[in-house]
């Protein structure tokens, strides 16, 4: 039989016993309710009942004597109604006798009283009569002869009655007690066979189950404590616990196999710890460096001094790691080990994952750190393991990779541009350099002129090196113009003037420019040297073989023209001069040829398509001193229509407008000025924005009133942007008045011209003019004109 069987077979008997007692218990309890019902409900109220029958007679008698004695005739009618409510009780109460009479005797009393009790209401109501007629002595005589003898049976009669009632109430209690004292002997005998069996069951299944179970535990507890796995559990019989004990014994066999694995695996891990070319080490509760490291890390952190050592002295002393952030590592470390795992998940990001640290030897080694947390089966932070690996010669490796890589941008960066083109940027990007380290040197403290000189020639760095796509000098110039930005704003308080670190910003854009150079003159093998016409001469002449030519023979004209003929050779002077000023100046189209090919990538990152540009100078050239400040001028110029102006695409598009937009440059001389103006077919100028950035800015009160022409001229102001966020395109508040200021230094002035009549209007067309002393264009149609017809040479493009 197995151990199921012999349960099962247990609880059934239990079952069996427990019902057996409870259904003989619920038997003997309904029987003795039963009796105990019939005495309580008919013996004992009948018992009680015949003692209340004694006691009606002798109210009946006491009625028929105040009857017999009443003194008046009222009197005596209460009487005779208190007797016939006392008579009808007493024959009530004999009725029931008669009803709940059980035995003979009961039956023949009660019907002995009923008779008794017919002859005593008979003389009682002979004697009521007598004492109605009058006769009260014989009524009384009567009632003490006749009536007193019928009371006298009737109670003897009722008396033995009541006493025949309580035996019967007796005996009936006395039987009831014997049949609960009896059935509580019977359910006490079952009970306890039923214990005595199930003890006996009980103790063999302690035999068969407990006692083996007990030894398997005792033995699995030994083998536990002293790890020999080599020990097995007897099998006494192969039930369900022969069965735990073989697979027990089989367990064990395994774990004995995985012991042995676990030593080899344990062995290779020291191995490969010993060996491997990266530090790893466990950190565990109280800081401290577990004993078990990779030998490396003694090689990295030169010392053997490892195991049971801090482990911030260890790894973060002498390290370029700040107090505070020493701090929060060693929160950190604390609030993970004892914890729950994702307390690691929270504080990992704390946890420094790559540190300069100088060594013993005055080294210094960069480290790179990889964190990990180590885990118990509930997810409880154990351990908390560090990689180390000394990078420091893959740092010095990426940081020659990355200058190499820059130098072949830079590189790429100045092919792409031009020679020419390069050095007209150099110089000019030299002078703004140059001119903002005087300014420096000679402010004191922080001046608005100065430091809007000083940033509006960064900026103006900054918008030409984008405009020749040199990324790497237009970041460092914007980081340069960070702190210029600060001095311009509201924030000046918490930024003070500071020359020395003006003059380190400055000196990087110096620098990065003289990096650009020397790459250009030592990578590129290219000479400083140009063709000494002030500018691009592939540019500046479409034929360079045939003006060469021309100017040849000027040249063999003049020599071989009449010495005495004075109006001949200032008539050929004149001509000559004509020729090489025209030589000398450059169309609009090649000065802003830099500026123009760069605006599709500058729409391109607005998101806005390529405009078209249309130029038409009327046959003038300009000369080549201003031709690097219009490249300047008209790099604001032409920026700020493509990101204020000119519109997206899909608002072109609902404004029923050509995808791209058009911006069109004319150039004439009125007079003695000459006039460049710009426009595009864009929205127009913001009136209305530039209002409310005006009264933002306190430049003007919100309730004036202004004409459109005098909003317009608060875009001259400086720092004045209507940009919403500063970007490396706009924002930074630097444009018209860099415009303006350009312009000055060279007698030329700028101003914007309504070209709709549409005043008040939110948005407003308009067209800017750009004017120049004359001196600075070239008519070289009329040049050409004049020359003499030997001499006429083809007009450059």
């Amino acid at each position: 039989m197995t151990i199921r069987q012999r349960i099962v077979l247990l609880i059934v008997l239990m079952c069996l016993a427990l019902t057996a007692i409870g259904g003989y218990a619920v038997l003997q309890t309904r029987s003795s309710a039963s009796e105990v019902k019939r005495v309580t409900e008919g013996v004992v109220p009948s018992a009680l009942a015949s003692a209340d029958v004694v006691s009606l007679v002798k109210d009946v008698q006491l009625a028929t004597m105040a009857l017999v004695y009443a003194p008046d005739a009222n009197l005596l009618s209460q009487a005779q109604d208190d007797l016939k409510a006392r008579e009808a009780a007493l024959r009530e109460a004999l009725g029931r006798q008669t009803a709940n009479a059980a035995t003979h005797a009961q039956k023949g009393l009660v019907a002995q009283a009923g008779e008794s009790l017919a002859n005593y209401f008979d003389a009682i109501r002979e004697t009521a009569e007598m004492k109605a007629a009058g006769r009260d002595e014989i009524a009384q005589a009567f009632l003490f002869a006749n009536v007193a003898r019928y009371r006298d049976e009737m109670e003897k009669i009722v008396d033995t009655l009541r006493v025949e009632k309580n035996r019967e109430k007796d005996d009936a209690i006395a039987m009831l007690n014997g049949q609960l004292d009896s059935a509580a002997g019977t359910i006490g005998a079952v009970s306890a066979a039923a214990v005595l069996l199930l003890s006996l069951v009980g103790w063999m299944l302690y035999r068969q189950i407990a006692r083996p179970l007990t030894r398997m535990q005792t033995t699995m507890s030994e083998i536990a404590a002293s790890q020999d796995f080599t020990r097995r559990i007897e099998v006494g019989r192969m039930d369900e616990i022969g069965h735990s004990i073989v697979a027990f014994n089989q367990m064990i066999e395994r774990i004995q196999e995985g012991a042995s694995l676990l030593r080899q695996k344990t062995t290779d891990i020291q191995a490969i710890l010993q060996n491997m070319q990266q530090g790893i080490l466990t950190v565990v509760d109280g800081g401290l460096v577990h004993p078990e490291y990779s030998a490396y890390l003694e090689q990295i952190f030169d010392t053997r001094d490892i195991a049971g050592r801090n482990f911030m002295a260890l790894v973060f002393a002498d390290a370029d790691l700040g107090a505070d952030a020493r701090s929060q590592v060693e929160a950190a470390i604390d609030a993970c080990l004892g914890q729950d795992g994702i307390n690691f998940v929270f504080n990992e990001h704390l946890l420094p994952t790559e540190v300069e640290k100088r060594m013993a030897d005055g080294q210094v080694k960069v480290l790179d750190l990889s964190w990990s947390a180590i885990t118990d089966d509930d997810d409880i932070i154990v351990r908390l393991m560090l990689c180390v690996r000394d990078v420091t010669q893959l740092r010095e490796l990426a940081a020659e990779a990355s200058e190499q890589r820059r130098s072949l941008e830079i590189i790429g960066e100045i092919l792409a541009l031009g020679e020419e083109k390069f050095h007209r940027f150099m110089d000019s990007a030299h002078g703004f350099v140059h001119e903002n380290e005087h300014i420096i040197r000679q402010s004191t403290e922080a001046d608005d002129a100065a430091i809007a000189a000083l940033f509006r020639n960064m900026h103006t760095i900054k918008g030409n090196a984008r405009t020749y796509k040199l990324l790497h000098l237009t970041d460092v110039v914007h980081e340069a113009e960070q702190r210029l930005e600060l001095l311009r704003s509201l924030e000046r308080e918490a930024h003070a003037w500071n020359p020395d670190a003006l003059l380190k910003d400055v000196a990087r854009v110096r620098d990065t420019l003289a990096r650009y150079r020397k790459i250009h003159e030592e990578k590129l093998s290219r000479g400083g040297a140009r063709d000494g016409l002030g500018g691009d001469g592939a540019a500046r002449a479409a034929h360079p073989q045939d003006a060469v030519g021309h100017v040849r023979e000027s040249l063999r004209l003049l020599e071989g023209a009449r010495t005495d003929s004075l109006a001949e050779l200032v008539s050929m002077r004149a001509a000559v001069h004509r020729i090489l000023r025209v030589l000398d100046a450059s169309s609009l189209s090649e000065v802003l040829q830099p500026v123009v090919e760069a605006l599709p990538s500058l729409a391109a990152e607005l998101g806005k398509a390529a405009p078209e540009v249309i130029i038409q100078d009327n046959g003038y050239r300009l000369r080549a001193e201003v031709a690097g400040m219009l490249e300047n001028v008209f790099t604001h110029l032409l920026r700020n229509a493509i990101d204020h102006g000119i519109e997206p695409v899909q608002a072109r598009i609902a404004a029923g407008k050509p995808v791209a937009g058009t911006i069109r440059i004319d150039a004439g001389v009125d007079g003695q000025t000459l006039q460049i103006t710009v426009a595009d077919d864009g929205r127009g100028l913001a009136l209305a924005r530039i209002r409310a950035t005006a009264v933002e800015r306190g430049w003007v009160a919100d309730d004036a009133v202004l004409g459109d022409e005098a909003i317009a001229q608060f875009i001259f102001h400086p720092g004045f942007s209507t940009a919403d966020t500063v970007t490396k395109i706009s924002g930074r508040g630097v444009g018209m008045d860099a415009v303006r200021e350009f312009l000055s230094r060279s007698g030329g002035t700028i101003e914007l011209r309504f070209t709709d009549n549409h005043a008040g209007a939110s948005f407003r067309h308009f067209q800017t003019v750009v004017s120049l002393p004359g001196k600075f264009a070239v008519d070289s149609v009329a040049a050409l004109a004049e020359t003499p017809a030997s001499m006429t040479l083809q007009a450059p493009y």
